[in-house]
């Protein structure tokens, strides 16, 4: 029952207890409940709205640099995590396995901010052995949801015999 209602919250934040009730045929004090204890637990940890920012006019630039840590006795992947999500411009950060250990993504006004900010802020941390930076050109998918510009046509290949 908690999955069930957490998936139905992950699609879609703003659905009402009531809705959710109706969907998994649940008493809405049950669902409130259970919604309550989950944000209580911190499983719930924000609700928030997917934005298609290039359908608005905003300057901004995403990237996405991996991270790659030297090991040091007592400095583990969550310290030097914690140092790099402090910034402000970090969103999000991620362990990650293979070639890299962190992923870190950032939000800047323009190409030339995040190359300042990997250059200035993530480079001078001691553990950080090197990094690679990928600039986000276009979203094409987010979160499972499709942004799509016009029309919502099927746009599959005809395959003919």
């Amino acid at each position: 029952m908690r999955s069930d209602i957490l998936k139905l919250l992950e699609k879609n934040g703003k659905l009402a207890a009531e809705e959710i009730a109706i969907r998994l045929d649940l008493a809405v004090e049950k669902v409130e409940e259970v919604i309550k204890q989950l944000e209580e637990d911190e499983v719930i940890v924000n609700y928030c709205a997917l934005v298609d920012w290039d359908k608005i006019e905003r300057e901004m630039v995403t990237a996405l640099i991996d991270v790659k840590v030297t090991r040091e006795r007592g400095i583990g992947f969550d310290e030097v995590a914690k140092r790099i999500y402090k910034f402000s411009e970090v969103s999000s950060v991620f362990l990650m396995s293979g070639g890299y250990d962190l992923s870190v993504k950032v939000e800047e006004r323009t190409m030339k901010e995040v190359a300042l900010f990997v250059a200035e802020k993530l480079a001078t941390i001691d553990q950080i052995q090197s990094t690679a930076t990928h600039f986000m050109l276009k979203t094409y998918k987010k979160d499972g949801v499709v942004f799509k510009k016009g029309s919502q046509e099927d746009e599959r290949l005809v395959i003919s015999p």
